[in-house]
């Protein structure tokens, strides 16, 4: 889940036509959502500041391995599971489902945002064992959801902080200047009384929800999936950049948001190249947690 401008979300999907109107509601609420090289060997325990930047020269920007856990034939036909028997399901209907078990046509904001943290924590499960049970034999039980090449050679100088960092700026700088064009283009749009700002308002316990949501579970679900996922995969059989296009409009497809689509195909960029530069997943889910921790602080005071 990615906030665009700030407070814009992706809308949830309902088929009844009763379910109009939570439709819209849950819609405002929702959308918060390589090139390999080989390292030379070395027999010496430390290397000189000329060699790390000889190293580093050679690796390139991009630090995803040719190798990883999940087939190569399998990469589409799990992506494919993953989105129409977890993520849509659950990120669309999860509102409507738990309305159904409570036999409520409306849910209050705790009861919302509570909700949504309980289906997409079954939906991070869901996710774990999926890509547990299609990898490869040897790294079925034991796959690094973190580490994107277990060369550790490949990583030195690199920190996943300083990605992070990066990362960061970049988002909050693309994030300003496409919100100024499209204010320019089409308007400034107003966002007061949005749900999310209702939420946030309700409670404590709503705004604890919403941090655990937006910040926590969100993030690693969504970066496991496109970055750890698909990225890592698509980088192992082509070009790091067209890996990192192709995730990243996939992406930005999953928010079903038409609204924000270019904002979340540039987050996915800046994420994705994030996690190739650094290695380490931790880059990723840090950057996206702190962007959504941003959006949720200036709604709450908007």
């Amino acid at each position: 889940m990615i906030l665009c401008r700030w407070v814009s979300f992706t809308p949830g999907a309902r088929s009844s036509s009763e379910s109009e109107e939570h439709f819209r509601r849950h819609s405002e609420f929702r959308g918060l959502s390589s090139t390999t090289s080989t390292c030379r060997p070395c027999c010496l325990k430390t290397k000189s500041s000329q060699e790390t930047t000889e190293l580093a020269s050679e690796v390139g920007f991009s630090i995803l391995g040719s190798e990883t856990p999940w087939e190569e034939k399998k990469i589409w036909s799990t992506m494919a599971f993953y989105m129409f028997c977890l993520h849509i399901p659950l990120s669309f209907g999860g509102l409507s489902m738990v309305s159904g078990m409570l036999h409520q046509r409306h849910l209050d904001p705790q009861t919302q945002v509570l909700s949504l943290v309980l289906v997409q924590m079954v939906e991070l499960s869901g996710t774990v064992f999926l890509l547990k049970n299609t990898a490869k034999p040897p790294h079925c039980k034991s796959i690094n959801f973190l580490k994107a090449n277990n060369d550790d050679d490949s990583n030195e100088g690199r920190n996943w902080v300083v990605g992070s960092a990066l990362g960061l700026a970049c988002i909050v700088g693309f994030i300003f200047l496409t919100s100024l064009v499209a204010d320019q283009l089409f308007g400034s749009k107003a966002v007061h009384g949005s749900e999310l700002e209702k939420i946030m308002g309700s409670g404590v316990v709503s705004r604890s929800g919403c941090f655990a949501l937006y910040c926590i579970v969100a993030p690693i679900l969504e970066e496991i999936v496109y970055r750890r996922f698909l990225l890592s995969s698509l980088a192992s059989r082509m070009e790091w950049k067209k890996a990192l296009v192709i995730s990243s409009g996939v992406f930005a497809a999953s928010h079903m948001s038409g609204e924000g689509l270019v904002q979340l195909f540039g987050i996915g960029c800046v994420l994705g190249a994030s996690y190739s530069w650094s290695g380490n997943l931790a880059s990723s889910v840090l950057v996206h947690s702190l962007y959504n921790a941003l959006s949720l602080f200036l709604a709450s005071r908007s």
